[in-house]
């Protein structure tokens, strides 16, 4: 395996910098250019902040500072790059212009030097062909901010030698990271997997099932993730994710599961890019998110019944526990009488279709999610049918927060929120393994590290929550919404018949 002790970068911008600070750290030589030079010499001061900033906090040694600095050395040509080992071109995300520049690097390094993109989405095969040794050339995609991302995605081309991404594993380790191994496919891992959360959170959206805040409130309370698809929407700036959605849709001749949204390109459309420029879906005064409040929980009828659906198991057994704590008066009758609210407690279906198909008097009926618990403190989701009278919507939200609990009232939903963008995060995640693009475990360990998403990743979410609930979710959703963006992976479907893991790889393998 190729020994990496001096590398270069292309490009002095943040991934650049990013870069150069954790190489530098790991005690490896780095030849920093780029085609404006001041970027070079303000990249150096910036990275000499930032390692003053940790020898203050007592992160590392003012020695390894020192060093670290005295190993950013500026390249003032592209011939500088003659004595790297490898070469990583962090510019613009054009594929002309990466290809161009590995062209042109190719007559400067030497013949064992490894070239390596940080694109987060154009093709690597694409690059190698345009080489004349297309074997050393492969994908070493960090996250911004590197320094605190700790993952890096080393993508393999069509064209490339195996030994070229072993170096790059390698070497990822050395600088504190870890690698995962992708095929080169559109969005490779992370960008690929990310999908579910905002295009199904923006598709939600624009059924008008719920403002957007309710919608991230209902991804982090309920659903456990760190942030809802449009706080990460802002956060990572439309400029960045709209071109993204629409690439990875494009080179998936056109997949139904990427569909991206009107929505986000109008605003993409307005300059309404998120925190950089002081709007997006939120906006920003003086830097800071602001969001509208809560509404008010209504007053508790001190006479309401409640007549629990029994047409789902789980979620009659999980409503029938929380209504029991809550101290509601719960009627058993095979029919609810004429004076109560009727809860039901779909997953996959919306409000109407069971209030419809088992002849409910659609004005008193409210659907209550159970799918992710119903403990106290966990933000509950209620979800009315288009004829539910205001008092029984009141009656339900009462009821719910009795306790002290956050409520989100959302209208009708096929899988309210969270079901419907959960299982479509767990089904990209598991067509990626179908795909072989990466392994389960790198799955998992990419989005867990690049996304933070709960459970150890998509696939580690997917057993949590059960797989066997996940796929009748997505069945459900496809039969009631007729989309194809909702059908089950296979990977999905023969783990729940198996009852395996969706962790689980197969023990045959075809030869």
């Amino acid at each position: 395996m190729k020994s990496i002790k001096t590398i270069g970068i292309i490009g002095a911008g943040a991934m650049g910098r990013g870069i150069a600070q954790i190489a530098a750290q790991a005690g490896i030589e780095v030849l920093l250019y780029d085609l404006d030079a001041s970027a070079v010499e303000n990249a150096r001061a910036s990275l000499q902040q930032v390692w003053a900033k940790l020898v203050g906090k007592g992160k590392i040694t003012a020695e390894l500072a020192s060093e670290s600095h005295d190993r950013v050395v500026p390249a003032t040509a592209l011939q500088d790059m003659s004595r790297a080992d490898l070469v990583i071109e962090a510019v613009i995300e054009r594929l002309d212009v990466k290809c161009e520049l590995f062209k042109q690097l190719e007559a400067i390094v030497s013949s064992d030097c490894i070239l390596a993109s940080n694109t987060s989405s154009l093709s690597i095969t694409a690059m190698a062909q345009s080489c004349l040794h297309p074997a050393r050339v492969a994908g070493f995609h960090f996250f911004n901010p590197v320094p605190l991302m700790k993952v890096v995605e080393v993508i393999d081309s069509l064209l490339g030698d195996p030994k070229t991404g072993d170096a790059l594993m390698a070497l990822a380790r050395t600088m504190g990271h870890t690698p995962v191994r992708a095929k080169d496919m559109p969005g490779f891992i992370v960008n690929h997997a990310g999908r579910g959360m905002s295009v199904e959170g923006l598709k939600t959206a624009q059924e008008s099932v719920a403002p957007f805040y309710q919608i991230d409130a209902i991804m982090r309370e309920q659903a456990g993730f760190r942030m809802g698809p449009f706080e990460l929407l802002d956060l990572t700036g439309l400029d960045v994710s709209q071109p993204a959605m629409e690439s990875i849709y494009q080179q998936f001749y056109d997949e139904p599961r990427f569909r991206p949204s009107p929505i986000a390109a109008s605003r993409f459309a307005g300059r309404l890019l998120g925190r950089k420029t002081g709007e997006g879906f939120y906006r920003y005064p003086d830097g800071q998110k602001q969001s509208p409040d809560e509404p008010a929980v209504p007053a508790l009828p001190a006479d309401l019944k409640v007549w629990l659906a029994p047409f789902h198991s789980v979620g009659h057994r999980r409503a029938a526990a929380l209504l029991k704590t809550l101290g509601a008066t719960v009627v058993a009758a095979e029919t609810p009488p004429d004076d109560a609210l009727i809860m039901i407690t779909p997953y996959g279906e919306d409000a109407a279709s069971v209030a419809g198909s088992h002849q409910l008097d659609a004005e008193r009926t409210v659907a209550l999610d159970t799918f992710f618990g119903l403990e106290q403190g966990k933000r509950r989701v209620l979800m009315c049918t288009l004829a539910t009278l205001p008092k029984w919507r009141d009656a339900a939200h009462a009821l719910l927060a009795s306790d002290g609990t956050a409520v989100s009232v959302i209208d009708d939903s096929a899988g309210f929120v969270g079901q419907r963008i959960a299982a479509t995060i767990v089904n990209i995640a598991c067509d990626i393994a179908q795909q072989g693009i990466a392994t389960p475990a790198d799955i998992d360990q990419a989005v867990a590290l690049g996304l933070g998403y709960p459970k150890g990743g998509p696939l580690g979410l997917g057993d949590s929550l059960g797989v066997t609930h996940i796929l009748e979710i997505l069945r459900t959703l496809q039969r009631t919404t007729g989309d194809m963006r909702y059908r089950p992976s296979p990977w999905l479907q023969r783990r729940a018949l198996l009852g395996l893991s969706l962790r689980t790889e197969a023990a045959c393998v075809a030869r």
